[in-house]
């Protein structure tokens, strides 16, 4: 790498993480901010080309195995039927309806790569809408669904899209052929995943030592999506069944563990999606040049009548399958037309679908690549910005909240609580029977554990009140909190002045800072 390419990806990073920064300090959604960032500033820098490498191999991995660890096994196991038919049924049907309205519309356009356009912008991409509707608070089960989507669509999209480009080049398509090849693929990268969960949770088990195993977490999704693509099977699925494992198993690890890894995958989501979103809006100049032959007006009209058909066909594939849902399960909890909205309108599309499209077999004629790329592009764009900025208003307007959700899970913790809490003073008094009657001194650790227990409790019961004492006064554990912070920030402050009086060793400031910062984390929690 030359240090003109190093100080263009250092500019990249740095730009994209100070709009990522105002988001979040004026509570916009990010990446909505990240794409319109970069094509304001498109025409104005250096072309930065996309790499379908860089995407597929460094980003992907990461970000699906990071969002499998936060994803709920047992949630996902809940609505499988769901996700099963968004992930696959309508990948496959949006592919189909999109390649016949382009081949339809582009006749000179080879019906595989029409097809191949289809697989390519058929997979959403749920990040953005799932920040959103966390904010806004989506009911748990909507999130469950377009969480888990997200993490299998690619897959479906890839095979298809491969399937496609095959065809283009090597002129026939043999159906059969092709289901095995999917088929093949889901079930070897199932297979290699679960391989390589079952090998790393038994190691965990033997280590015991956070960094090594953080730092082991963060080489997981790279081996497991090479190690499947290198036998022709689904790296997106043996990254997912491998998050999937582990975050289910995350509470046999040591605590240094699991509190240095939810920090480092926060850092890592946040650094690898603020590049990624920066990076779609960037490759206007780069798709604007390859489609200079065409006339302006057509091409608009094809991306727009491209885009169209890719929302239609979410909103008819979403609610023809709840219809017939509910007709085929009767007296089952089904989803609401407000819920069904939502879930027809998160469609966005993200750098996975450029991916694929910037990696089109170099053997397809340059301006059918430059057509497909365009049209990848705006659509991308597109739901980004048509959906990502009116996705907010629309939960609100149809008032689908998950409040009595956050009720009962206050609720439930509450009550998990006081059972854990009866337990823990069951242990201690066990174990104070045993040592026999305690000295002074240990009759006063023995009041601190019970007190600090039942404050636990006290603050999960608080919640259910909204965290407010009788007429909005302040509840005793926020008192507690407020107090005890405003302490560890003079405790803070005589430690640094004795530091600068070099009457103590910066080793030992970062010891005792490191103690005072994790009571306070506990506080904050």
């Amino acid at each position: 790498m030359n240090p003109s390419m190093g100080l263009q990806l250092l500019l990249l990073a740095g730009g994209a993480i100070g709009v990522a920064a105002v988001a979040r300090r004026k509570g916009w959604p990010a990446p909505l901010l990240l794409v319109a960032a970069g094509l304001l500033v498109s025409p104005l820098v250096p072309s930065v080309p996309l790499q379908p490498e860089l995407v597929l191999y460094v980003f992907l991995p990461p970000l699906l195995y990071s969002a499998a660890l936060d994803s709920s096994y047992l949630s996902l196991r809940e609505v499988k039927r769901a996700v099963a038919l968004l992930s696959i049924g309508l990948v496959l049907f949006t592919t189909a309806v999109v390649g016949m309205v382009v081949h339809l519309m582009l006749p000179a356009l080879p019906l595989a790569l029409a097809f191949a356009l289809g697989a390519i912008i058929a997979p959403p991409d749920a990040v953005a809408a799932v920040a959103v509707g966390r904010r806004l608070g989506l009911p748990r089960r909507t999130l469950t669904i377009l969480v888990g989507e997200s993490l299998f669509n690619d897959a479906t999209a890839l095979t298809a899209y491969r399937v496609a480009i095959g065809a283009a080049v090597g002129g026939t398509v043999d159906l059969w052929h092709s289901v095995g090849q999917f088929l093949y693929s889901a079930a070897v990268g199932v297979a290699i995943g679960l391989a390589l969960a079952f090998v790393l949770a038994w190691l965990f088990r033997h280590t015991r030592d956070s960094l090594v195993e953080n730092t082991l977490m963060l080489l997981i999704p790279f081996a497991a999506y090479l190690a499947a693509e290198s036998v022709h099977a689904s790296g997106v699925i043996a990254v997912v069944i491998v998050g999937l494992y582990l975050g289910n198993r995350m509470h046999l690890q040591g605590f240094g563990t699991r509190l240095v890894s939810d920090a480092v995958w926060k850092v890592t989501d946040f650094f690898l999606e603020t590049i990624v979103f920066a990076l779609i809006g960037l490759q206007l100049s780069t798709v604007v040049q390859g489609i200079s032959g065409y006339s302006p007006w057509a091409v608009a009209g094809y991306a727009a009548v491209v885009l169209a058909v890719t929302l239609v066909s979410r909103f008819v594939w979403v609610f023809a399958v709840t219809y017939l849902i509910k007709l085929v399960r009767k007296g089952h909890a089904q989803p609401t037309v407000q819920q069904t909205v939502i879930l027809g309108w998160a469609g966005m599309r993200g750098v996975v679908s450029l991916a694929a499209a910037f990696a089109i077999d170099p053997r397809v004629a340059e301006r059918d690549r430059a057509m497909l790329l365009f049209l990848t592009f705006t659509t991308v764009i597109g739901t980004l910005l048509i959906q990502g900025t009116t996705f907010p208003a629309l939960i609100r307007r149809l008032g689908v909240s998950s409040e009595r959700e956050q009720y009962e899970d206050r609720l439930a913790e509450a009550a998990a609580q006081q059972a854990a809490l009866e337990a823990g003073l069951a242990e201690l008094d066990r174990l104070v029977r045993e040592a026999g009657e305690p000295d002074e001194i240990q009759k006063q650790v023995i009041d601190q554990l019970r007190e600090k227990s039942w404050r636990r409790s006290l603050t999960a019961w608080e919640r259910l009140g909204g965290g407010s004492g009788q007429g909005g006064a302040e509840t005793p554990s926020a008192l507690y909190r407020r107090l005890r912070r405003d302490m560890l920030q003079a405790e803070r402050q005589v430690f640094v002045r004795l530091r600068d009086e070099r009457r103590l060793d910066d080793e030992v400031l970062r010891d005792v800072m490191s103690e005072l910062d994790f009571e306070e984390a506990i506080l904050e929690r």
